[in-house]
């Protein structure tokens, strides 16, 4: 039995939406920048309500991030806004050498990120992002499950000092966090186990669930963390689940290389060795197609999950 029931489905993407408009009215250093996707990235509310406060750049992303980065000069609290390739990839060199090197109080949100941007295709699908940007000193790097959390997480770097990274996504989704507390560099121990950690992010916490239940079918009792910010890593709160279950399975919508589960072993390989098992894209670009079928065929799946649960728990 799933222990969860999603009280809804909706896209990360409005969470981020609704989280913006919210800040809006709160905190009129709250500005927002959007790259000819206003509609995509769901801030047509803040546009209407705070026209002043809102800049389309048009399809100009480093120069976005560039205006962004000045903002901040005067006090301005900036949010970005575009997909997650053009967030990322298109305007590495901008947010390098503008905004992370010079600590520059920016938020970066990306929308479309991973496999579930769907048809789309490869060009657009970015899986690389969550490496890119947790590779830059400073850089906060933010990963949301739903999309009630995704709304708190914005309101969240509404206060949050320095450079941060939003991912969230296009697909709808099930809405399954409301009234759990979200805390930046906190982990949320959905599920208790003892058996197995499983630390997902973004969609995959999902999937996570719904892998637990299967695997209380078989006997097994998985611990189901959703690790939605992956970094600063909470690194107590994970080793402290590690040290109870023995082994690991770190599930992320992203490369295996250089993404949460990297981020994860290196953790892991300093203070506690210990068996684990990655779900993620496995060294390859994605394709067109429907996002659930997507998941499937890349190995992202709540069956993927619980194969890599029995094999790390065979290996501790």
């Amino acid at each position: 039995m799933i222990k969860f029931t999603p009280s809804d489905k909706k896209d990360t993407r409005s969470g981020f939406g609704a989280g913006l408009h919210e800040l809006g009215k709160q905190n009129p250093n709250v500005v927002a920048l959007c790259a000819d996707l206003t509609g995509s990235l769901k801030m047509d509310a803040f546009k209407k309500d705070f026209p002043d406060r809102f800049y389309q750049t048009g399809i100009a992303e480093a120069n976005m991030m560039g205006i962004a980065a000045g903002l901040t000069i005067g006090g301005k609290i900036p949010f970005t806004g575009t997909f997650a390739n053009f967030s990322t990839g298109r305007v590495y060199d901008q947010i390098r050498q503008s905004i992370a090197y010079s600590e520059k109080n920016v938020k970066i949100c990306a929308s479309h990120a991973g496999l579930t941007l769907g048809e789309d295709g490869a060009t657009h699908q970015i899986l690389e992002d969550i490496g890119m940007m947790k590779m830059l000193p400073g850089m906060t790097v933010i990963v949301p499950c739903d999309y009630h959390q995704t709304k708190q997480a914005t309101i969240a770097l509404g206060s949050h000092k320095g450079p941060a990274y939003l991912r969230f996504g296009r697909p709808v989704w099930p809405i399954f966090t409301e009234g759990r507390k979200f805390e930046i560099g906190k982990i949320d121990t959905m599920i208790e186990g003892s058996d197995v950690s499983i630390l997902a992010c973004g969609h995959l916490v999902w999937l996570a669930i719904e892998a637990e239940a299967i695997l209380a079918e078989k006997g097994i009792h998985a611990e189901v963390i959703n690790l939605h910010t992956i970094k600063p890593l909470d690194a107590q709160g994970i080793l402290n689940s590690v040290k109870k279950t023995g082994c690991v399975v770190t599930c992320e919508e992203h490369q295996i290389n250089g993404g949460m589960g990297d981020a994860i072993a290196q953790l892991l390989s300093r203070e506690l060795p210990t068996p684990l098992e990655m779900v993620a894209v496995n060294d390859t670009f994605g394709e067109s197609g429907k996002p659930t079928d997507l998941l499937k065929k890349y190995g992202l799946s709540s069956d993927a999950i619980v194969t890599a649960a029995e094999k790390a728990i065979k290996r501790k």
